[in-house]
C-alpha cells in the first residue's frame, strides 16, 4: 500500500486506538527524549487462513533511518519477543517485504526462519 500525505497521522491515530486492547503490545525506542522507533505486535489465537495455531504476531517494527544500524531495531525486537513470551505466545510470526534485506538479516540473526511464501498478482491491466 502506497503511503499518502495523511498516512503518518492516520496510522498514529490507529495505533492509539490499539492501546486499549490487552492483546496488543506497542513498544517505543527513545534517544535523548526523541522516539526513534517502535514495534506493534499482538497475541492471536488460531488462524485457519494462515494455517497456524496461537502465536504472537509482529505487525510492525520501524526504526527512523537516521538511527538504523545502531542496535535499536534489535533491542526493540528482543523486548517485543520477551513481552510476547510473557503474555503466553508459544511462537512469533511476522512478514517482511521480499526486497527488505536488512530486516530479513535482523530476523535471521534473531532466530526466525522462513515458513511461508506470499505471492501477489495484480489484476489490473
Amino acid at each position: 500500500m502506497a503511503a499518502l500525505p495523511q498516512t503518518e497521522t492516520r496510522y498514529g491515530s490507529f495505533l492509539g486506538t490499539q492501546l486499549k486492547d490487552p492483546s496488543i503490545i506497542i513498544l517505543v525506542a527513545e534517544r535523548d527524549g526523541k522516539v526513534i522507533g517502535y514495534t506493534y505486535a499482538g497475541v492471536e489465537g488460531n488462524d485457519y487462513m494462515a494455517l497456524r495455531g496461537p502465536a504472537g504476531v509482529l505487525y510492525d517494527i520501524v526504526v527512523d533511518p537516521a538511527y538504523r544500524k545502531q542496535g535499536a531495531g534489535r533491542m526493540l525486537l528482543d523486548a517485543t519477543l520477551e513481552t510476547l513470551k510473557a503474555r503466553g505466545a508459544p511462537r512469533v510470526v511476522l512478514s517482511t517485504a521480499e526486497q527488505n534485506h536488512s530486516a530479513q538479516r535482523l530476523f535471521d540473526r534473531a532466530g526466525f526462519r522462513r515458513t511461508m511464501i506470499e505471492m501477489t498478482r495484480e489484476l489490473s491491466d
